[in-house]
């Protein structure tokens, strides 16, 4: 049984891993329920509510105009909402799945997001230069292609960011979103791998709420295989997916 105990806006943030912003954010707009106590009229929630509120989408929740409600990734129809975590080996392997999603989502127009830096970043830009169809300068510059990188943030202000993106993406009207995270590159964002696995639990609650498809990407020569078994775990969507076909 879920306890009826009210919580108050610190605790409802650390119950759903999120910053207290986004509880105050998501109150005002009327999507969490809460209570006002006291005189200074303070937010109290019941965990109950909270429970319920994981498994209701943010924003517009209706399939695109395309009526689009899964993506292609390598070969896979892969539904909205997902979170995967593909692994790799090898250089050519990183963009095995990431390189046609991101080309795809660029072609249709859909809001792209991709974390990466230094040579990774530059392969990106490199390949996808050379796609056919695609001008890179201009799917950057004001275009739907967003490269993002947040190095010293907090887990809750990294989330946060994101809603924010999203948020954005999505005020033309329904849409598809599609996010290519490189691990090594987001591992730098934080203070420890310890932390950055935490931000990934606490992505994988807050992208259920957003049209879109996350690749996580983990470049095997760079995570022992303890990361590599808490990856797979913050990642249940891998075992709803052929799970081979994300392996390289």
């Amino acid at each position: 049984m879920v306890s009826q105990t009210l919580l108050n806006t610190r605790e409802a943030a650390q119950f759903l891993r999120v910053s207290e912003a986004s509880i105050r954010r998501w109150s005002d707009a009327g999507l969490l329920p809460a209570q006002r106590v006291g005189r200074r009229r303070e937010r109290r929630f019941v965990q109950a509510d909270l429970v319920l509120f994981l498994g209701q989408p943010t924003g517009d929740s209706r399939p695109a105009p395309t009526q689009v409600t899964t993506v292609n990734v390598g070969g896979t129809a892969v539904p909205l909402r997902s979170h995967l975590a593909p692994l790799y080996s090898t250089d050519l392997g990183r963009l095995r799945l990431s390189l046609p999603f991101l080309a795809a989502g660029l072609r249709a127009g859909q809001p792209c997001f991709l974390v990466a830096s230094g040579a990774v970043l530059d392969r990106y830009t490199q390949a996808l230069a050379e796609e056919q169809d695609i001008d890179f300068d201009a799917v950057v510059d004001g275009g739907p292609l967003t490269v993002v990188a947040w190095p010293g943030a907090r887990v809750a202000d990294v989330i946060a960011k994101w809603e924010l993106l999203f948020a954005k993406a999505l005020a033309g009207g329904p849409t598809v979103l599609r996010v290519v995270g490189e691990m090594a590159s987001e591992r730098s964002m934080f203070a420890s791998e310890a932390e950055m696995m935490d931000y990934e639990e606490a992505y994988e609650l807050m992208a259920r709420r957003f049209p879109l498809v996350t690749l996580c990407q983990y470049d095997a020569r760079e995570f022992d295989g303890q990361i590599v078994l808490r990856v797979l775990k913050s990642h249940p969507d891998m075992f709803q997916q052929n799970i081979g076909g994300f392996l390289h």
